[in-house]
């Protein structure tokens, strides 16, 4: 941990309001966590927020060094690495990254929330923490209970190649997932847009929203469910999730939109093509379904017969 003293002077002030003053790139809500988490004290003391400081007052607080590396987490699910860019296979269960933006602006605040793929990147590579490249080297992003290939530039040069791929849909993505109930043919295609229609939290398909276009193939089936390959076409937010919950086949443990229990979410990033940034030439990486991916699988086929 990296300990900071600061001797506060001048009128009476709020001490979530006095550190969000000091310390710039945090929001005064990221700040009210620390300070109800303890990791910022008034002489050596816990105070509340809105404890009111005196001149004098001596305010010290406790962030995240970016220090020694720690690789154990993130060698784990590396599957490729170069000098531009590295491929992970990320958990389902683990967010890309933390909701607050903070760690955009000061990306050792990632450190401080729960353990998300740029935190392991940021303990791993500590070069990608410097701001020489934007949003710790993402170009694209999973859903939390998504699991699969992610791609993480390494260098600007990389980051804006990559992100003009997936721009201008140059990049094919693969995904496998579990249904609810078998389509009625075996291949399909969803041409629907999505967005977010006024007063509604939920994206949806929507008349008004942007163009999405997914297309599938089934590849297994029971009774009662199917597996698919999906192919987006387009990337927009939870994409396949909602496409197939409105053609009445929602990801199974999918509870945003309307898929039965499962332990998981039954969705994985499986391959993804695109042109090496300073290869120039096309570049495929794959990751097979992982272990609780297909003891779920499993255990729907058993229970379908």
């Amino acid at each position: 941990m990296k300990t900071q003293a600061m001797i506060f002077e001048g009128a009476p002030e709020r001490l979530d309001v006095f550190i969000t003053r000091s310390e710039s790139g945090l929001s005064r809500e990221f700040v009210k966590r620390m300070i109800n988490d303890g990791r910022a004290l008034v002489n050596g003391t816990v105070r509340k927020p809105s404890f009111l400081l005196e001149p004098g007052d001596s305010v010290t607080i406790d962030l995240p060094a970016m220090g020694k590396k720690e690789t154990a987490a993130l060698d784990s699910i590396i599957i490729y690495e170069d000098k531009d860019l590295l491929a992970v296979s990320k958990p389902a269960g683990v967010s890309v990254h933390p909701n607050d933006s903070n760690w955009e602006r000061r990306p050792e605040a990632c450190l401080i929330c729960e353990p998300t793929l740029v935190s392991m990147l940021l303990r791993a590579r500590p070069e990608l923490g410097n701001n020489k490249v934007p949003r710790m080297g993402l170009v694209h992003r999973l859903d939390r209970d998504t699991s699969g290939l992610m791609l993480v530039a390494k260098t600007l040069q990389a980051q804006t190649a990559l992100q003009t791929q997936f721009r201008e849909r140059l990049v094919e993505k693969t995904y496998v997932g579990v249904v609810g109930g078998v389509p009625s043919k075996k291949t399909g295609s969803i041409d629907a847009p999505i967005g977010r229609a006024s007063g509604f939290k939920k994206i949806k398909v929507w008349e008004y929203g942007r163009a999405a276009l997914t297309d599938f193939k089934v590849t297994e089936k029971t009774g009662k469910h199917a597996m698919l390959e999906v192919y987006p076409r387009t990337g927009r937010t939870n994409q396949i999730r909602i496409h197939l919950e409105f053609i009445g086949h929602p990801i199974v443990g999918d509870r945003l939109y309307a898929g039965e229990r499962a332990s998981r979410l039954m969705l994985h990033s499986r391959e993804i093509t695109f042109m090496h940034p300073s290869k120039n030439k096309n570049m495929t990486l794959k990751v097979e379904l992982p272990e609780d991916f297909l003891r779920e699988w499993t255990k729907i086929k058993k229970a379908d017969k």
